[in-house]
């Protein structure tokens, strides 16, 4: 029997699929499943137009077995099979589709689905094997041909004896090592799992014989029953139309697809067709994992073709934003690189994502409106990503983001969008107000906070750290601006009291000149307030693009390397304290002390901002240098 040698470039390209294209050696059962069920498709086409075959779609069916000692995978199928011509055709030179021919032979265009088209996959096997035979009858043929190779030292073809039409693939396990254990491929749980996860939804049976043992409650020994069962379940629940299901069966897909123990949120179930045909089962979760908020997390969606997995974590088709979507992608017109392992970026998959941003989007303000007990449950755990979002896009993701933020607010204590703060302003209002703080309790303490209360103005509470980054990104909102109430100039007095403050700056000018001194390094500007109704003093943030609430969340961060960042900082006196009053008799009699007094304040007004005081120390000496 002669060996046949492969063709120069069909070896080298053999030892690149063994070696090099396939991330995991397991890969190679999604490949023979799914070359068989081709070669069914074949014989079940045909059996449409040709009542000879014989055969309904219910008898065809994959055969999956095993023999622990003689170290052998086999996998069989009885669809359409191959001549001897076939045979050194497909498996003689690599990458020579017989399923790529055959819909080019029938005219099967791109309406028939056939999963394997680029003819490489079978040679994933040499990745276990140290021998592989392929027993083959073809359909109409009265002859049966077996191939045979061990992947390096070429392959013959002979006749050999089958009786039934179609394939039988023997894998001869290469032994264990080290590092690589081939027996799982063995071991039936092993191969029931596999089939699972990356053909489940292979569209015919996927059979093998499993084992169970029974125990009795004495001492009898534990029986051993042998079945043949069906690992796959063929029919994946997002091809099904949306009233054969209940919320039941989405659920209890979630639950066992994603090994979450509470069920989500909400679903999306989607089918689109046009420019990007696929089917789409998504799900808002109602927890986030451990690891969600560090790095080790892992975004993506399960990715389908055609029913069999390419990749279970696609990240492109999530933005980070969205990262906490779960779920399963179904599409037949994406462009897979020759592995079948990963994608390549073409214009399906950008549409394909997009549409899933504006479904997430949509769904999201669906429940935002119709149950919004369930969406602020859901906005606790993942809210933060959407503030994360529009400070890491630089406002590109403003449209998309911004319609789903909810802040606590001055308003009754409730959450509230941004829409509704719109709503309720009220028409002398111009802008949106904002105040930050470590917690709403914290908030309401600021000096700066009464008058814009008394003016009858909400105010949203922000009481994360990434909360004035988001808002400084967005920078308004259906044309009304945001606006810190530490900003440095609200514009909330009417024009006889700007006009009397004016008036009161000019006349007390040298004195704040002088109060600026005394703090030179630490303010820029001390000045009287046109904010403040009851306290003495206060900080404002005197323009520059850092706040003073973003100075603090800088400065506490781990990587700023002890490089402190600083914001442009004003110091306001209340005219309507007695303190006002003091501090003008000192500039008169006592500069020393003024220039106590105003260190004193600057302390107070960081206290009050809940900053570090620059030198307690001197804070604490200053306070009983004034008790003396």
């Amino acid at each position: 029997m002669e060996t046949k040698q492969f063709k120069a470039e069909s070896k080298r390209l053999l030892d690149m699929m063994i070696n090099s294209i396939y991330t995991h050696k397991e890969i190679f059962l999604r490949e023979l499943i799914s070359n068989a069920s081709d070669a069914i498709d074949k014989l079940y086409f045909k059996s449409l137009t040709d009542t000879s075959v014989g055969m309904n779609k219910s008898d065809f069916a994959i055969d999956l077995a095993v023999d622990k000692d003689k170290r052998t995978l086999t996998v069989s199928d009885n669809g359409i099979g191959m001549t001897e011509d076939e045979l050194e055709n497909n498996l003689g030179t690599i990458a020579n589709s017989g399923s790529f021919a055959f819909k080019k032979e029938n005219d099967l265009g791109d309406d028939v689905d056939i999963i394997g088209q680029f003819g490489v996959g079978f040679y994933s096997t040499f990745m276990v094997a140290k021998e592989v035979t392929v027993e083959t009858k073809a359909y109409g043929s009265d002859k049966a041909f077996m191939w045979k190779s061990n992947g390096v030292d070429g392959y013959t073809v002979e006749p050999c004896e089958k009786q039934t039409v179609g394939t039988t693939i023997t894998l001869y396990l290469k032994e264990d090592t080290d590092d690589e254990k081939y027996s799982r491929f063995i071991d039936p749980m092993q191969i029931q799992s596999l089939v699972k996860k990356y053909s489940d939804y292979i569209r015919f049976p996927i059979r093998m014989e499993m084992e169970h043992t029974h125990y009795h409650d004495d001492n009898e020994e534990p029986e051993v029953h042998k079945a043949v069962e069906i690992l796959n379940s063929m029919t994946p629940i997002w091809k099904k139309n949306k009233n054969e299901l209940k919320e039941e069966d989405y659920n209890n897909f979630y639950v066992e697809k994603f090994y979450d123990y509470e069920p989500p949120i909400t679903h999306i179930h989607s089918k689109a067709e046009g420019l990007a045909t696929y089917d789409a089962l998504l799900y808002i979760p109602a927890r986030a994992p451990f690891d969600y908020y560090s790095k080790d997390y892992e975004k993506g969606l399960q990715l389908y073709s055609s029913g069999v997995m390419i990749m279970d974590k696609c990240a492109d088709l999530l933005p980070d934003y969205f990262s906490f979507v779960k779920g399963v992608v179904d599409s037949e017109d994406l462009s897979l690189n020759i592995s079948r392992e990963l994608l390549q970026h073409d214009r399906q998959l950008k549409i394909i994502e997009k549409n899933l941003e504006k479904a997430i989007k949509n769904e999201l303000k669906k429940l935002m409106k119709s149950d919004r007990e369930k969406y602020e449950k859901f906005y606790k755990v993942f809210g933060l990503q959407f503030k994360f979002g529009i400070y890491q896009s630089y406002g590109a993701a403003n449209e998309m983001l911004q319609d789903l933020l909810m802040f606590p607010s001055s308003f009754e204590g409730k959450n509230v969008t941004l829409d509704e703060y719109v709503e309720r302003m009220k028409e002398d209002q111009k802008d949106i107000y904002y105040a930050c703080g470590e917690s709403k309790e914290r908030i309401e303490m600021l000096p700066q906070l009464e008058k814009v209360k008394e003016k009858g103005y909400e105010v949203l509470y922000c009481t994360q750290d990434i909360d004035e980054f988001a808002l400084k990104v967005l920078l308004r909102y259906k044309d009304k601006q945001f606006k810190s109430i530490s900003d440095a100039d609200l514009d909330l007095d009417t024009e006889e009291e700007k006009e009397q403050a004016k008036k009161l700056d000019e006349e007390n000018k040298d004195m704040f000149t002088f109060m600026q001194q005394a703090i030179s390094d630490k303010v820029k500007t001390v000045r009287l307030s046109k904010k403040l109704k009851s306290h003495p003093v206060c900080l404002s943030s005197d323009g520059g693009p850092i706040s003073i609430e973003m100075e603090k969340v800088l400065n506490a961060m781990p990587q700023n390397n002890g490089e402190k960042v600083k914001a442009e900082k004003a110091l306001e006196i209340n005219p309507e304290h007695p303190i006002f009053a003091k501090l003008k008799e000192l500039f008169e009699s006592d500069k020393d002390k003024l220039t106590q007094y105003t260190k004193l304040l600057y302390d107070q007004a960081l206290l009050i901002e809940g900053m570090s005081i620059d030198d307690p120390v001197e804070f604490a000496n200053l306070v009983c240098g004034l008790m003396c």
